[in-house]
């Protein structure tokens, strides 16, 4: 990762976490990207912002909890007003995303469920015309008959790879899932897909979020620019 793309992600960053205000239940996103916001969040923090967070990865919450962010979760604090997270691809016009390269897919989903409001922070090379341009759809699935998943997958149009550790073993999600990385040839609808996706048995869930984007923060060498959904 170049230092000019960092800086980009920390752009980004800095003006999505200035929509975090006193008293707010704030939803941590994971991956690079978010682990900035989560650094910003606690500087803002040490100065006197008062929040309770809710992470979305065990990643996220040794992070936070290091940065000294008071930490609950949704049994406790079932509404979030705000969750801050990045995204794999970022369709403009509408908002979708592809998100899961991380592999905190299933969690990220369901916080961002459970806001009021979900901003995304992305740098420029992420914003695409059409989901599936550059990246997979991840896809979380139960270990147990995980090849039938794949077949059926398959039968959507997908080229279904398992996701690996370097050491060759399955890689597992922090809710003991494997991830299909699914590459299709062309996504004419991501609506489409996802209710397909959505009835897929052994699928737990994907990286496709579809109508859940508040705003998205992004990050080019001219500045930042805030994408609001239609």
């Amino acid at each position: 990762m170049s230092q000019d793309e960092n800086q980009l992600k920390i752009a980004a960053a800095e003006s999505a976490v200035t929509r975090v205000t006193d008293g707010m239940v704030v939803g941590l996103g994971s991956g690079s990207t978010a682990a900035f916001a989560v650094s910003a969040i606690g500087r803002r923090v040490r100065e006197g912002l008062r929040i309770v967070g809710i992470p979305t990865s065990e990643r996220t919450a040794a992070q936070a909890r290091d940065l000294g962010i008071p930490l609950s979760s949704l049994a406790e604090k079932p509404q979030v007003d705000i969750t801050i997270d990045g995204a794999d691809e970022v369709e403009e016009g509408n908002l979708n995303l592809i998100k899961g390269r991380g592999g905190a897919l299933l969690r990220e989903k369901i916080v961002a469920n459970a806001s009021r409001k979900l901003v995304i922070i992305i740098h420029g090379s992420k914003l695409v015309n059409r989901l599936g341009v550059h990246d997979p759809v991840p896809a979380e699935v139960i270990p147990f008959g995980w090849q039938v998943t794949a077949r059926h997958l398959e039968n959507l149009g997908a080229k279904p790879s398992l996701r690996r550790n370097p050491d060759g073993e399955p890689f597992h999600s922090d809710s003991g899932n494997y991830i299909l990385d699914c590459t299709f040839e062309s996504i004419a609808s991501a609506d489409l897909l996802a209710g397909q996706l959505d009835h897929v048995v052994g699928l737990v869930e994907h990286g496709l979020f579809i109508g859940l984007t508040s705003e998205v923060h992004v990050a080019n060498v001219s500045g930042v620019r805030i994408l609001n959904r239609p």
